[in-house]
């Protein structure tokens, strides 16, 4: 016969779990920074007449192609966030260390924009942004490992949610760290991102099917 738990015990768990609450709350704050930062490095275009300003629009591209394509990448990695946190209940193993850990990259992204929207040196600012995607997605799996390993997510946690976490972040992982090597030979280096994730997606898919096959 189990007994029932002491008043301390519930205590220590709800502790838990307001701590638990308030690192996801401290973690939306930081990505809306980190979001917001984005939009303030845009460079205004100028001139007098239309004409003037749709040059200047142009000349801006890069910078305007880098915010786009970082507000996508910063508005995936918190909604993966998100997704996983919605069921964590409360702190261990090293949790809010990885989180922070996670964070800074995400802080750190503005600044990687804005080196990779420069002109010269393709490969150093193309590879200096990837390196921050991978280290803030290998981040984020380990956060999801620990959180499965201690058992810290609620207990109607879809039993399935950790491995299309494990899959999802593990593709883009790949898809970063392919694209370092091939940003040394074509500018093309960014399909990586897109099509590594779409291969490695088509390749779950076609095997879940020959399996019920």
């Amino acid at each position: 016969m189990t007994s029932a738990p002491s008043a301390e015990d519930t205590a220590g768990s709800e502790t838990r779990a307001i701590a638990a609450e308030r690192l996801t709350f401290f973690s939306d704050a930081v990505v809306a920074i980190a979001i917001t930062l984005l939009a303030l490095e845009l460079p205004p275009p100028e001139g007098a007449t239309s004409a003037e300003l749709l040059r200047s629009l142009g000349h801006h591209q890069s910078e305007y192609f880098s915010f786009l394509l970082s507000f996508i990448v910063i508005g995936g990695h918190w909604r993966a966030h998100h997704r996983l946190f919605n069921y964590v209940t409360t702190l261990g193993g090293g949790l809010a260390r990885l989180t922070f850990g996670w964070l800074l990259m995400q802080v750190i992204m503005p600044f990687a924009t804005k080196v990779i929207a420069e002109d010269g040196g393709f490969e150093f600012r193309f590879v200096f942004y990837a390196v921050v995607q991978v280290i803030a997605l290998t981040l984020f799996l380990l956060m999801a490992w620990q959180i499965k390993r201690n058992h810290l997510y609620r207990a109607d946690t879809p039993p399935e949610l950790f491995g299309k976490v494990y899959r999802g972040i593990g593709a883009m992982i790949a898809a970063f760290a392919i694209s370092i090597p091939v940003a040394f030979f074509t500018h093309w280096a960014y399909t990586c991102w897109i099509v590594v994730p779409l291969v490695v997606r088509l390749l779950s898919r076609f095997r879940r099917r020959a399996a019920a096959a």
